[in-house]
């Protein structure tokens, strides 16, 4: 059943991708969802900057492959015109690095053009309830991604595997010691990419205990969104 915004108004969505036919296509399909509402749409990241800040959508499609500035670049300036906007890159890319700027660069989600419909709508449900979304055939690449920046780094394999057995202790790696097993558990399943209902099922808890737990390890981790605990999760070896 589709879930609209928290006031039980549409979830208000602004598509950005340069082709007109895919917009037009993209905006047919959000909108068999009645809890969905595309109120504009960009060919370019200038466009979407003017629709963004006049619009204050609550969820931004974007596509990485623009002309001028790309998706990726525009990401900064995109969430000062709309703060309060989850912005999930919609995009045929899936190059680790376009994958690991868009996430450094404050998406909520990583998207792949090839994912069947249904699925994109249920994506965006899920961004506005504050899951992180990354399509499933680029969660392996953002773990290898994060692994290899770690041991590019100085890092040994023992020290990615336990994180603790370093000498010199950072800040991430205090705030993952202060996790409980069931955080820890809760912070395993964030990272894969699963929703809290996936988590509940998996773990034989309530939906509702997940989200209190999800918060919790945001909290410790010093993180407002399950992208960064990720990203985190990845570079402390959790996975």
């Amino acid at each position: 059943m589709s879930t609209a915004a928290p006031d039980n108004t549409p979830i208000r969505i602004l598509v950005v991708d340069d082709h007109t036919l895919f917009r037009r296509g993209l905006t047919a399909l959000l909108t068999r969802d009645a809890a969905l509402q595309v109120v504009g749409d960009a060919a370019d990241a200038g466009q979407a900057l003017r629709k963004a800040q006049e619009l204050q959508p609550d969820v931004i499609l974007l596509d990485n492959h623009l002309p001028g500035v790309n998706g990726v670049d525009a990401l900064p300036s995109l969430l000062e015109a709309a703060p309060k906007a989850c912005i999930l890159m919609l995009t045929v890319s899936e190059d680790e690095n376009d994958l690991a700027a868009a996430l450094h660069g404050g998406a909520s989600g990583y998207l792949l053009k090839t994912m069947e419909g249904d699925a994109l709508t249920a994506a965006v449900h899920r961004a506005v309830q504050g899951d992180s979304i990354i399509a499933p055939e680029m969660m392996g690449k953002l773990i290898a991604a994060y692994k290899n920046v770690a041991l590019k780094s100085g890092a040994t394999r023992d020290t990615v595997a336990s994180p603790l057995a370093a000498k010199a202790v950072t800040p991430a790696e205090l705030a993952m010691a202060s996790l409980s097993p069931r955080e820890l558990d809760i912070l395993r399943g964030i990272a894969r990419g699963a929703s809290n209902k996936e988590i509940a099922r998996e773990h034989g808890i309530v939906e509702t205990t997940v989200k209190i737990h999800v918060q919790h390890v945001l909290r410790k981790l010093g993180v407002s969104s399950r992208v960064h605990a990720a990203v985190i999760a990845t570079e402390q070896g959790l996975l």
